[in-house]
């Protein structure tokens, strides 16, 4: 029983890794459509481009993402925002779009 145990615990760790490292192609992906946006004008039809296609369903399924039309729209405005993903995941840059909320709230 505890090598089942064992063996359920190290799966399961397995399978979050993977998701982790498809998640972090999709981050690729959306870094590089915001370089292409910024240089040609194009990144949101490129991540709607790559996120419809088999490879890009595929790999948001795998990252834990259901590939919808409705996440397709979400990946489209965040290209258009142009904020590379590293910064967006920051803290600072999340403080700040908070404090800008509060300030357009009042």
């Amino acid at each position: 029983m505890p090598d089942f145990v064992d063996g359920t615990a190290f799966n399961h760790e397995q399978g979050n890794r993977a998701r982790k490292l498809f998640a972090a192609v999709v981050l690729a992906a959306l870094d590089d459509a915001i370089a292409d946006d910024k240089k040609y004008g194009n990144g949101p039809e490129q991540i709607a481009r790559w996120a419809r296609s088999r490879d890009g369903r595929e790999v948001l399924s795998c990252a834990g993402i259901d590939p919808n039309e409705r996440v397709v729209k979400g990946l489209m405005e965040f290209v258009s925002k142009g904020v590379r993903t590293s910064v967006a995941l920051s803290r600072e840059e999340s403080e700040r779009r908070h404090i800008q909320e509060q300030a357009e709230a009042a």
